[in-house]
This record gives structure tokens, C-alpha cells and sequence, in this order.
């Protein structure tokens, strides 16, 4: 039997390193994973990005047969396919994990909710240190869509609600950014702002996002100005996403691809956010 597992990606609303707590945004890029048991060998083959390491993926498969209390075969393949730029903003690592960890349950014929899920590809994703905070706000914004704001210390939301239906423009540059090389000292300087850019997403999600954008991309000594350009051209919201590199602009449903053309980033990822999904 192979074990299916999904998973989406997200973007950024409120960034979680200057305070702890995150929000974000689920969007309908998708992550799949197939994973079967037999052979001699562990094996990942990380389909649409061959290079990345392969240590939080190993973890995934570990930790899930330690939850379902079942011995870890001596042989297994993972296959991992996903529409997700990595390492540029948009939750590649939160959306990998969740699919993994569903394989892995659907392989052995076991169930586990939702916010389980999440939960346990936290933890995984903190011990293969690719995340600063826990990542806890992009893990659920993945899986549960909608609009969510968590707080990272302890691993709870705050509020989750669903989020209409928008077109998301990505402007994704070619160059990565990694966890380790983040201003961190920077980015928690922000506190104040970001304060004020919490507060603002409780009512006005796209807002927050567009305010996000400019205090993350100036701490980080990253290029906003696109953008500002969509702002200007009279987007919903834009800004950096995570980290970055990637912006996201949102738009109203069915103007993406238009707008992303007349903006001069024809080439751009339209993709859509995606409602709660319980």
C-alpha cells in the first residue's frame, strides 16, 4: 500500500519572530507525498527541488511511527512533490511535513486530526532546526487555511477564521533565503511596530500583511518595492512573505494573472487563498 498525503502552502501576515506570534494566510499551492514501505533502503526523493537536504523528512517518518507506536520499517521510499518554492517565504517546510506525516498515517491505516498533524510536524521541523519560532502559524495556516494567528511560545491559536476568496500574485525570485542567515536581532528590533501591525490584522488581515511586508523587508535589508508598485496599481495587499524572498500580492478573484501582467512580472505564480478547512 503507498500512503497519499497533502498539504498547502501560505503566506505571511504578521512574521513571528519579532513577537512570538505569527499569522497567515492559506493558499492553494499544494504539497504531495507518497509514501510506501519494502526494500533494504530509507529513500527521499525530493522531486521538484533534488538538492535540498533530507534530514527533517527522515525525522517526519520517524517521529509519525513513534506516535502511532510502531516500530519504523527497515525500508521505505518518500516521494515529495510540491508546487511550493523552497526556502522563499511560503511555507515550504510547515506544508512538507504535514504531507509527510499524512502519508506516513495513511500508509499504516491511521488516523490523526488535523491540528494533531501540525502539531507533531512542529516539533519535527524545530528538530531539524529549519525554522526560527516553530513555525506553528505557517503549519497551520497550511493545513487549516483560512486566516489563523497563533502564538509560538506555547503552540496555540488565537483565532482562526475563514478568508474570501482572493487571487495571490507570487513574485518569486530565484535566490534562497535560509533560516540560519536571518538578521534575527533586526527582525525582534520590530517589536513595537509589529505590535501595531498585530492589532490592525485582527480586523484588517490585508493590511497587516501590506504593513508586515515594509517592516520585515527594511529589517532584513530586502527589496519591497514591488510591492509598493501593487499597492499603488490598487492591490487588496502586498508584501514579503516570511522571510522572503517571495511577495505576495493579493488581488480580487479572477485579476491575478491581468494584473500580474500589467505590474511587468507576467511570469509571476497565481495561485488563490484557500478557506478553513477543518
Amino acid at each position: 500500500m503507498t500512503g497519499i498525503g497533502r498539504s498547502h502552502g501560505a503566506i505571511t501576515v504578521v512574521n513571528a519572530m519579532p513577537l512570538g506570534i505569527g499569522a497567515t494566510i492559506g493558499i492553494d499551492l499544494e504539497t504531495k507525498a507518497r509514501f510506501s514501505t519494502g526494500g533494504e533502503y530509507r529513500k527521499v526523493n525530493i522531486i521538484n527541488d533534488p538538492g535540498e537536504n533530507t534530514d527533517m523528512a527522515e525525522i517526519c517518518v520517524r517521529e509519525t511511527y513513534r506516535e502511532i507506536v510502531e516500530m519504523e520499517p527497515k525500508g521505505w521510499n518518500l516521494d515529495i512533490c510540491s508546487q511550493i518554492p523552497v526556502s522563499r517565504g511560503l511555507k515550504s517546510s510547515s506544508s512538507a511535513c504535514n504531507a509527510i506525516i499524512s502519508a506516513v498515517l495513511e500508509e499504516n491505516g491511521k488516523y490523526m486530526e488535523k491540528m494533531d498533524v501540525v502539531r507533531l510536524g512542529v516539533r519535527c521541523a524545530r528538530e531539524a532546526r529549519v525554522t526560527v519560532t516553530g513555525s506553528f502559524d505557517d503549519a497551520c495556516g497550511c493545513h487549516l487555511g483560512g486566516f489563523v494567528v497563533t502564538d509560538n511560545r506555547d503552540d496555540t491559536v488565537i483565532l482562526h477564521r475563514n478568508i474570501e476568496e482572493y487571487d495571490v500574485i507570487l513574485h518569486v525570485p530565484e535566490h534562497k533565503i535560509r533560516k540560519a542567515g536571518l538578521p534575527l536581532e533586526a527582525l525582534i528590533g520590530t517589536a513595537p511596530e509589529m505590535e501595531k501591525v498585530l492589532n490592525v490584522a485582527r480586523s484588517d488581515p490585508l493590511k497587516a500583511l501590506t504593513m508586515n511586508g515594509e517592516i520585515i523587508s527594511r529589517a532584513s535589508g530586502l527589496d519591497n518595492s514591488l510591492a509598493k508598485r501593487a499597492m499603488e496599481a490598487g492591490a487588496l495587499g502586498a508584501g514579503l512573505s516570511g522571510a522572503g524572498p517571495a511577495i505576495a500580492i493579493v488581488v480580487p478573484g479572477g485579476r491575478g494573472r491581468g494584473f500580474a501582467t500589467d505590474l511587468g512580472i507576467a511570469d509571476a505564480m497565481i495561485t488563490r487563498t484557500r478557506g478553513m478547512k477543518l
